[in-house]
């Protein structure tokens, strides 16, 4: 026996759909339908909509037959962690079906929901989303995936990031051959396990070569500069790795910092950062570098600045974000002081002691355009 549903929101994308059915949809009908009586509304600050009881509205969406016992499964998974339920609807044709719905007080929503622009700006990450959401079934419950579910998607906003990268390097483009991966760990970040060969520079490939890899999102790093004043902010706070490693210091200099948000462009994680972490507005941006933390074995990958800003002396200070458990000291160096530090290696952070370096060969520069700005 199957079934059919009525689709008014981002499963309409038949990429996506797949991914969660788990298998083409060439068994499948497929028709626009019209489910009267109901409106698609935006939700607030995320990426999919909600369905909205109103009188005399009209909601547009796709019609799907032809599903199986086991697709209805995988849908519940899928929408459940969205608190999402099936009920049942007749189309404006009369026909008989159902609809996923969440309960009307769950979502804050505001304005139309756009399916186009969704397919423009979220359909890529929605789809790594959902390979990752889907992962999990068998293994962890709806509500689980439920709670770690920011977390899923900034992983896949990191690789949604990820496919428009390219260096130009110029280097080997071989081929990839993976034959196993499977999820060790996932939690706040999350570790892969895989076997894989590989392109040799020989043009042979390797024998099956077993790795892991640990996933963390792009992060934004900004290291705040007052030209005028030629003083730097850096941030002080106990870090997992320092602890982790044994070091005796585990509060750690290091940039402003943060993981950049699921539709946010690097820049603008890095002013949002410098705002929560430090209270400051940044008048101007630098690039430093783009790239991997670690390539051998992390998918992290930095986006670094300089933050051209004002530093009076009330810059430095406690701050940091309650809801995210951050205790952050923000203090303010000299120029001259923080090269001593890198030329001592007394900056354990290597993002931070590029900074230094970059600073030191851009740093007339930005003086120069720091006095005129103040003529």
């Amino acid at each position: 026996m199957t079934s059919a549903l009525f689709f008014y929101g981002t499963l309409r994308h038949a990429p996506l759909l797949e991914i969660v059915l788990g298998r083409p949809l060439d068994t499948i009908a497929l028709q626009d339908a019209v489910l009267e009586g109901y409106s698609v509304r935006s939700v607030v600050d995320a990426p999919f909509p909600a369905l909205i009881a109103e009188k005399g509205a009209q909601a547009q969406g796709l019609h799907v037959s032809g599903l199986t016992h086991q697709d209805i499964e995988n849908l519940n998974f899928y929408e459940g962690g969205f608190d999402y339920d099936l009920i049942d609807v007749a189309l404006q044709d009369g026909t008989q079906t159902q609809v996923y719905v969440c309960a009307p007080d769950r979502w804050q929503t505001d304005g139309a929901w756009d399916f186009d622009a969704w397919c423009a700006r979220w359909a890529v990450m929605s789809c790594h989303a959902a390979t990752e959401v889907m992962g999990h079934q068998g293994t962890a419950t709806r509500d689980e995936v439920a709670a770690m579910f920011s977390q899923i998607r900034a992983r896949a906003w990191s690789r949604t990031l990820g496919n428009r990268t390219a260096a130009g390097q110029g280097v080997y483009a071989g081929d990839i051959q993976i034959t196993q991966q499977r999820r060790a760990y996932t939690g706040y970040f999350a570790v892969n396990e895989v076997t894989l060969r590989h392109s040799r520079f020989d043009g042979t490939l390797s024998p099956d070569i077993d790795r892991s890899y640990f996933i963390a999102g792009d992060a934004a790093l900004v290291l705040p500069y007052d030209p005028v004043r030629d003083v730097v902010l850096v941030v002080e706070q106990m870090r997992m790795g320092p602890l982790g490693r044994g070091d005796p210091e585990v509060w750690h200099l290091e940039p402003i910092a943060g993981r950049i948000d699921p539709g946010e462009d690097p820049e603008t994680a890095a002013l949002r950062e410098a705002v929560e972490e430090a209270g400051l507005q940044i008048s101007q941006l630098e690039t430093v570098a783009r790239g991997y933390s670690s390539p051998g074995d992390s998918t992290g990958y930095y986006h670094i600045f300089v933050g051209v800003t004002d530093l009076p002396d009330d810059a430095a200070g406690i701050g940091g974000l309650e809801d995210e458990a951050e205790n952050i000291r923000a203090r303010l160096i000299s120029f001259n002081d923080f090269m001593a530090m890198a030329e001592d290696q007394r900056i354990a952070n290597t993002p931070l002691a590029l900074l230094a370096y970059w600073l030191a060969h851009h740093r007339s520069r930005l003086r120069l355009q720091g006095s005129a700005a103040t003529l």
